[in-house]
């Protein structure tokens, strides 16, 4: 039984993993807009995908991960006109005549069958066409449905599960890129090494790190902006003997007490202490430790900029969504600054 329920989970995995994140993302950035723009969004399904349009819609007016104003968002699933509507007059018009009713311009209607064959699913998004509403629809591989919408999330699978698990996990993570994108903090992630301080290879006494000039001054801008302001650091001295974690520990309560006493506030440090050949997934350039500051600080990444004086750097702020600021001779940290602020 065991090796059973572990192939169920891997199948499971394996198609969640396949989804395209890409597709994800440009939806939450509809949804963003249609909420921006004063409209609402509108989930509807049959069976279980009607339960799910609810669960959806209640995590967009209530709560995600944060405490914030309600999206506005609706699951046309109610019983009552849903048994009148098929009653009177066929059940192919159930979610249709609910969209001619409610959907206006603008409005984003999330239509989800795991076949993409639903017939009364398929004349609800016709309808919403016909109102100017933006057509997303949530389902397999199969059906007719994906080539209709604006933008289809497509689950690779033919299992009517492994579709449900897929659209639900895909559902959440847009629920949450859209939330953070309208209610996150912004934030500037910042490199440690030759971008805030002088790069003293392996560095591991407090006494050996000093900041560049003005550098308290200006992320005090930054903090009264109203941006967090972020370390994210590689240091695999740690792992290659160089120093120890509580050397690290010493040298950043260093920085963080002169950046204090020039003004400036560091909300946050994420250091990656691996060595390069560990293969983390939080060593610049991959996003780990942003992403970890992301959930952790509830940031908007859209709003939000890394500075960093690598290729390394530049490439993390890419993975996490930001936008990133290169310093070199010809730009420093302050200029960087400056740049964001104007």
């Amino acid at each position: 039984m065991i090796p059973l329920i572990s192939d169920e989970l891997a199948r499971s995995a394996s198609v969640i993993a396949g989804i395209d994140a890409g597709t994800i993302g440009k939806i939450a950035d509809v949804l963003i807009r249609v909420i921006k723009n004063g409209n609402k969004i509108i989930f509807l399904g049959n069976g279980g995908s009607s339960a799910d349009a609810q669960h959806l819609a209640a995590e967009f007016t209530g709560r995600y991960l944060m405490d914030r104003d309600p999206m506005p968002a609706m699951s046309l699933s109610n019983i009552a006109p849903v048994t009148a509507i098929g009653n009177d007059y066929s059940f192919d018009d159930v979610f249709k005549k609910q969209v001619e009713a409610f959907a206006v311009k603008g409005d984003a209607v999330i239509c989800i069958s795991t076949s993409g064959r639903s017939k009364n699913v398929i004349e609800a998004m016709k309808a919403a066409k016909q109102r100017g509403a933006i057509t997303i629809s949530f389902t397999g591989r199969g059906g007719t449905m994906k080539d209709m919408a604006d933008h289809a999330l497509i689950i690779p699978s033919d299992e009517t599960p492994r579709i449900q698990e897929g659209y639900m996990t895909a559902g959440h993570i847009i629920c949450g890129i859209t939330e953070f994108g309208l209610f996150g903090r912004k934030a500037v992630f910042v490199d440690r090494d030759d971008t805030i301080a002088k790069d003293v290879p392996y560095c591991s006494r407090p006494e050996d790190l000093i900041l560049f000039d003005g550098v308290p001054a200006s992320i005090k801008r930054l903090n009264d902006a109203g941006y967090l302001v972020i370390v994210v650091t590689n240091q695999s001295g740690v792992a290659r003997g160089k120093f120890s974690e509580s050397d690290l520990a010493r040298i950043h309560e260093k920085m963080i007490s002169d950046i204090e006493r020039g003004g400036g506030r560091i909300d946050d440090i994420f250091c990656c202490t691996h060595h390069p050949d560990d293969g983390c997934g939080c060593r610049k350039p991959e996003a780990g430790m942003g992403a970890a500051a992301v959930m952790k600080h509830k940031i908007n990444t859209r709003a939000s900029f890394m500075i960093g004086n690598s290729d390394a750097d530049v490439g993390f702020g890419k993975a996490i969504g930001c936008t990133p600021i290169k310093v070199d001779t010809g730009l420093n940290f302050n200029d960087a600054v400056d740049k964001i602020l104007r």
